[in-house]
């Protein structure tokens, strides 16, 4: 009785395992859209109603625009100082963001223009 039991199951178990769902047919029609459909760029034309456009006239001069000025070169007179840091030779502050840190300016004679890393605006060096 066991056996017959056995043999029933097993053959339940593999009748249901040979019938297979089909996979879902997948549709080859596209998905409508939440949007609008595109417009074309360009209005339709339309026709002229008070005839063709005019000719260009060719006497008409274009727009002038200003003449771009070269920036305005700092004389050694409107440049600032460095700040020399106490007790520390070579180091100084820079005068456009004395509070972000230390300049290195060991091997740069007094007088020479250093760009101010913080700023990126040029400092001479006491």
């Amino acid at each position: 009785m066991k056996l017959s039991l056995s043999l029933v199951l097993v053959g339940a178990m593999v009748l249901l395992s040979a019938c297979e769902d089909e996979p879902p047919i997948r549709s080859t029609r596209t998905h409508p859209s939440h949007y609008p459909p595109p417009q074309s760029e360009l209005p339709p034309s339309q026709p002229y109603e008070n005839g063709p456009p005019p000719p260009p006239n060719e006497n008409v001069e274009a727009p002038s625009q200003p003449a771009a000025t070269a920036p305005v070169k700092q004389t050694k007179g409107d440049i600032p100082y460095g700040i020399p840091v106490p007790n520390k030779p070579g180091f100084v502050t820079s005068p456009y963001a004395p509070n972000q840190g230390y300049v290195d300016v060991r091997g740069f004679p007094p007088g020479t223009e250093v760009k101010d890393p913080y700023t990126n605006k040029i400092f001479l060096v006491p």
